[in-house]
């Protein structure tokens, strides 16, 4: 029903994410980086078309499942993107990005034959991988370069690995590759590093700018500005974001906490504590922000 072609195509996903998956609007506004009115305007507009024009709650014949599910696997993806951080639910499995992960990995047991399903369960599987890592000992928040490969869940990197060595063999010209086989490619380079010892920020950006010529998402391009400074420099990296529409950033947390990176590694500290603070107020994860405060205090101690 979410998917019904009637339904603007721009809040399909979001109506799944609260009418199928349960997440409150201002969570959902947090994930399309809008304002948390925005947001439910859009929502009760869509509801209003559902019932304006009778669209049935009903399972579609199967000649119109493909044109819906592109707007399924995005939602079972921000099922999982709004909630990795903090994995909700005591483990993996009761969190709501444990579902994500059994749903993606359902789709690709249903869809075989489809490379961005399996570009999706592979995606989550290889993110999810690295659940355990991401806090310390006293449940502090640790970035991704400073994770221990050795607490990483090996069997679902292998599952993972899996399901994109799927995705690879069926994705053919004229598509190629997708928006999720991509992500999930950049997931397995860092997965990697469990083997190798070290990330390869070469072959990142190389995904990377694939990426954003495929999907040019706020996300992957503030991912892009973080591989470019890894590669040539915080400068670099300072530069990609500054090309970027300023008014689309403004309440994307990621692209504050990444410049505040960069400005520090550039030596740039008074500015850098300026975009740390920034990034704290676009934030609610206790852990992170604590993370985020510890950062832009060894700049400039009070």
């Amino acid at each position: 029903m979410c998917g019904h072609p009637a339904i603007d195509p721009s809040v399909r996903t979001a109506l799944m994410l609260q009418t199928v998956l349960g997440f409150e609007s201002a969570q959902i506004a947090e994930a399309f980086a809008l304002p948390a009115p925005a947001m439910a305007q859009r929502l009760v507009r869509a509801k209003r078309r559902i019932r304006a024009a009778g669209i049935p709650f009903a399972v579609p014949d199967r000649g119109a499942m493909a044109r819906r599910l592109p707007p399924v696997l995005e939602a079972v993806y921000g099922c999982y993107a709004i909630d990795w951080q903090r994995v909700s639910g005591t483990t993996l499995r009761e969190s709501l990005a444990g579902e994500a992960l059994y749903l993606a990995t359902t789709l690709a047991r249903l869809l075989p034959e489809e490379p961005e399903v399996q570009g999706l369960a592979a995606l989550i599987c290889l993110s999810l991988a690295r659940t355990s890592a991401r806090t310390g000992p006293a449940g502090e928040h640790v970035p991704l370069t400073e994770q221990d490969p050795d607490r990483w869940d090996a069997a679902l990197i292998a599952r993972g690995e899996s399901h994109l060595r799927r995705a690879h063999a069926l994705a053919v010209a004229p598509s190629g590759f997708g928006r999720f086989q991509l992500e999930a490619a950049m997931q397995s380079v860092h997965c990697a590093r469990a083997a190798t010892g070290e990330t390869d920020w070469r072959t990142l950006r190389l995904l990377n700018e694939a990426l954003v010529r495929v999907a040019p998402t706020l996300g992957a391009q503030v991912s892009l500005a973080a591989t470019i400074a890894e590669v040539e420099g915080p400068e670099a990296g300072l530069a990609h974001l500054d090309a970027l529409a300023a008014e689309a950033l403004e309440r994307f947390q990621p692209a504050w906490a990444t410049r505040a990176h960069l400005l520090a590694a550039a030596g740039r500290p008074q500015d850098a504590r300026a975009a740390y603070e920034r990034a704290i107020t676009l934030t609610t994860d206790a852990r992170l922000r604590a993370h985020l405060r510890a950062k832009a205090d060894e700049l400039l101690p009070e």
